[in-house]
């Protein structure tokens, strides 16, 4: 695999180093990266190709290499269904590995002036779950706590006192997750199921991105994201949540296992903000906030999206 000499990844993952990173994948694909632009930075760097409909996705750290190989046969997979999701690019090598960064190059979904609808969200994830996993593709289970204990541990600027918090939160989410029994057999299930990894493109259709996290598992996994945002934070209106009932048919809060399942994806969403604290003080404001409310259960949680 390439290197290019563009150090960016691990706990030093900027959006200037992933700029660099790109630009060297590029190179290497024999594709014109100038011009790009920065479109998304969190887990992963998102860039847009000015010179062809193309998306350049370099995420931070080689250890991501499985969850990025097991995205592009995800891709891949998806479209042999006819199913409506993001397509790699089939003529380029997939992934690159840049300076410990892997790197994928997808195809353009040029968006509609609209985002995603909950029913439209609730609808798509129905129909996902009801598909049946060639016997050639392995996936793997749902990675509970992703890469939460490496943030804890590695991402600087945090105080002492929110990571012995934080590692002491995960242990006990943990012990409560090993009592739960869960109501939906499993199969596949996207693993970061929020509107935003759903786009309508210019004829109407919703298609589903991001497959970092896909995996064979239980369906109540990618319930939890939306019924936390309208049960924690009120992100959703009454009437969203209900068209997402509605479109799904279920609703996760009836089930007795949602509370723990509502204080992992809180805890997830702060250490997933917290990798981003030192790109700008509304980044490290907004952590602030989360962590402060994790202390107190009865604290609201009046987050900011992103």
């Amino acid at each position: 695999m390439p290197s290019a000499g563009a150090r960016g990844a691990g706990e030093g993952f900027t959006s200037e180093g992933a700029a660099r990173v790109m630009a060297a994948a590029c190179r290497w694909a024999r594709l014109d990266g100038g011009g790009a632009k920065l479109i998304r930075f969190g887990e992963n760097a998102l860039f847009r190709l000015a010179s062809r409909p193309v998306i350049v996705r370099v995420s931070r750290t080689v250890e991501y290499l499985p969850s990025v190989r097991n995205e592009v046969e995800v891709s891949r997979w998806l479209g042999r269904e006819g199913f409506p999701a993001a397509r790699v690019v089939e003529d380029l090598e997939q992934p690159l590995i840049i300076d410990d960064c892997p790197v994928t190059f997808w195809h353009l979904i040029r968006e509609a002036d609209r985002k995603a609808t909950y029913g439209e969200l609730g609808r798509v994830l129905r129909e996902l779950h009801t598909l049946s996993v060639p016997d050639g593709l392995s996936l793997p289970p749902y990675d509970v706590f992703g890469r939460a204990d490496l943030r804890i541990e590695k991402v600087p600027g945090i105080p002492n006192s929110d990571r012995e918090f934080l590692r002491n939160r995960g242990r006990e989410l943990r012990e409560r997750l090993t009592v739960l029994r869960f109501d939906l057999p499993k199969g596949p299930v996207h693993g970061d199921a929020h509107g935003d990894n759903l786009m309508i493109d210019r004829s109407g259709r919703a298609i589903l991105i991001d497959f970092e996290n896909f995996c064979f598992d239980h369906p109540e996994w990618d319930l939890m994201v939306t019924a936390t945002e309208y049960d924690s934070m009120k992100w959703a209106t009454d009437q969203d949540y209900a068209a997402f009932v509605g479109a799904y048919g279920r609703d996760l809060r009836a089930w007795p296992g949602f509370a723990t399942l509502r204080a992992i994806q809180e805890f997830k969403m702060t250490t997933w903000l917290m990798q981003n604290v030192n790109e700008s003080s509304e980044v490290f404001a907004e952590y602030m906030r989360r962590i402060s409310s994790l202390r107190d259960e009865k604290a609201p949680r009046d987050w900011l999206p992103g």
